[in-house]
């Protein structure tokens, strides 16, 4: 039936480990991993709880098809209320960790309390224990999966941890797993970090061998593989070039977010893009990619594995730095270059390696860069403050910035805020270009509106991955849409959110949905899962997870006032390309969306829309 059926509770005030079994009820309802465990999770914890208090919970959760031989099955997901939004928060990693998870025996683990000391789980199966930390506090990422695995003797465990941004509070730390891949948003490792948990050790030999009909899921998943190798975008763009193909596409569009979104595009856009990354260097004659990856079971590999310039002036004595790790995505190359006005390719990837190294969020740390950048241009922040010269362009103000912030040194405390805390601490709450504070992805609203709408609306603050209207508005997938206009983006940014729900909570990556509709998911969980998986019940699993996070937020005190953008994209048109004029059309869009979800002006779900869907 693929789940495994059994829930992991870790008590870590009282030291305990307890296995229990699962809510079968509620996974068919909400059918795992993002669903499910925030079903659990609300069903737990005060909707006003402090993020860091030891009364928030923190789950680590897999879906049915994770483990799977479902092309990307190797997801999982981290569910807490966000450290840096105060709202719910549901952070998905990729690598191998979440499929190990399962192989283990555990569809979910449930964090609870506050460890009087630093310690990690160790996870072999069913033989589960917490183990002292003392060691590894105050270590990175990279050494501290080196050292368990050491001490293990096993070099096949998947470790997943927080780094040194997680222990001091960094309010944007993620939690990485297989050294770069990251459950990144929202601030789930600093909310790890609170509990005095540094890592997650799993070894599973079990596998996954509960599958409701082996054979139709066979057929299922060997379709839908074809249908990824089929599609240009899954089957050559994204193998190529990984997401960052998407850097001089949105550039030239003029949706490029630039200097804190003062502009729409970046004249050094180029020198930081996919294609530079292929090129060979003029110092060394090597080309900063040096392969592409994959996850588990995934058969898109997207991934980047790059090596630096050793000549840099970020690393040339850091040789620690020298070896090939993971490279730039889109979003991050985006977030430290573009965003802060930076073009020097291997100054973004310092910045990232150590995102990587310590565990850190490098979406909102770029764009609080950002906006510490243009509060330096502005006159608000000077050298003295920040400690250098913090212009818009400087590489070597980024690269300092970061390592002042894994570290929690100096200015860098106040970098690891988030934007919307720095920018309400020095008087200009309007420079966070964030919702819910949390940092905007790498689309400007003005030049593709459906984005605007995505953001204000998403459960977890401003995010991409909940509602990616640019596949419609920019790539034509599955229907070409105008960027420009507003209408029927409401419409278009419900449907990529309830189905996105559903993706999300099977347990397969959401870049899949380049190439696959739920369509093509619902023979796969059909076949997998017992009971009966149509495709009118999938559309309503995604709209009851939805709803039932929206319902969580408005019980935490969110309103309808927080489902708005920065004054900045409503009232500065974008000043060049196709956008030029142009505003974000959020307060046209927002009325019409509340009415296709059935909630009332402010945004609160209404009783008939809570009925129908069983919450």
């Amino acid at each position: 039936m693929a789940w495994t059926s059994k829930v992991l509770r870790v008590d870590l005030t009282k030291g305990t480990c307890k296995s229990e079994p699962l809510n079968m009820e509620w996974a068919q309802q909400y059918l795992g991993q993002r669903g499910l465990a925030t079903k659990y999770f609300i069903s737990e914890v005060d909707p006003k709880v402090d993020p860091l208090s030891p009364e928030n919970k923190l789950i680590m959760v897999t879906g049915p098809l994770t483990g799977t031989m479902a092309s990307t099955g190797g997801r999982y997901s981290v569910v807490t209320k966000g450290a840096l939004t105060g709202a719910i928060a549901c952070s998905n990693s990729g690598g191998y960790f979440g499929a190990e998870l399962k192989f283990a025996g555990w569809d979910m683990i449930i964090f609870e309390g506050k460890s009087p000391k630093p310690v990690y789980l160790s996870i072999e199966n069913d033989k589960v224990e917490l183990k002292d930390a003392a060691g590894l506090w105050g270590k990175t990422v990279w050494q501290t999966e080196e050292i368990i695995k050491k001490s293990h003797q096993d070099p096949q465990l998947r470790v997943s941890s927080i780094g040194r941004a997680g222990e001091n509070g960094v309010m944007y730390a993620g939690i990485i797993n297989d050294l770069h891949r990251a459950a990144g948003r929202s601030g789930v490792g600093t909310v790890m970090g609170s509990k005095n948990l540094k890592a997650v050790a799993v070894r599973g030999t079990l596998g996954v061998g509960n599958i409701k009909d082996p054979r139709a899921f066979m057929v299922a998943t060997m379709a839908a593989k074809k249908v990824l190798a089929d599609n240009a975008v899954t089957g050559q763009g994204l193998p190529a070039y990984g997401t960052q193909v998407l850097m001089n596409v949105i550039n030239e569009m003029g949706a490029l977010p630039t200097r804190n979104h003062r502009d729409v595009s970046f004249e050094d856009g180029r020198k930081i893009s996919a294609e530079a990354m292929a090129e060979k260097r003029p110092t060394d004659g090597k080309s900063h990619l040096v392969t592409n990856a994959a996850c588990f079971g995934c058969t898109i590999a997207c991934g980047r594995i790059s090596k630096i310039d050793e000549t840099h002036f970020s690393v040339v004595n850091k040789p620690e730095y020298w070896g090939a790790s993971g490279g730039l995505e889109y979003e991050a190359a985006w977030a430290l270059g573009a965003a802060n006005g930076v073009g020097d390719l291997e100054a973004l990837q310092y910045a990232n390696l150590l995102c990587n190294e310590d565990g850190m969020d490098p979406i909102s740390f770029g764009a609080t860069v950002g906006a510490a950048m243009e509060l330096y241009d502005l006159g608000i922040l000077t050298k003295e403050q920040i400690g250098m010269e913090a212009p818009f362009g400087s590489a070597k103000a980024l690269c300092e910035l970061a390592e002042m912030t894994v570290k929690g040194e100096g200015f860098g405390k106040e970098l690891g805020l988030g934007s919307a805390r720095l920018c309400e601490k020095y008087g200009r709450p309007d420079l966070s270009m964030s919702v819910k504070k949390q940092e905007f992805p790498a689309y400007d609203s003005r030049g593709i509106q459906g984005m605007g709408l995505t953001y204000a609306t998403s459960n977890r603050g401003a995010c991409h991955l909940r509602s990616y209207t640019v596949a419609s508005e920019v790539l034509g997938i599955p229907f070409k849409t105008d960027p420009l206009v507003t209408e029927g983006k409401a419409g278009l940014v419900k449907a990529f959110q309830d189905a996105t729900s559903v993706f999300d909570s099977a347990g397969v990556c959401v870049f899949t949905t380049f190439a696959w509709s739920l369509a093509d998911l619902q023979p796969q969980l059909d076949a997998a899962c017992e009971g009966d998986w149509t495709m009118e019940k999938l559309a309503e699993v995604g709209e009851r997870i939805y709803n039932m996070e929206r319902l969580f937020n408005n019980a935490a005190g969110f309103t309808a006032k927080d489902d708005d953008l920065p004054p900045r994209l409503k009232t500065e048109p974008a000043k060049t390309g196709p956008a030029k004029g142009l505003v974000n059309g959020i307060d046209l869009m927002r009325p019409e969306y509340y009415q296709l979800r059935g909630w009332d002006e402010q945004g609160v779900p209404s009783q008939e829309t809570l009925s129908r869907l069983g919450l």
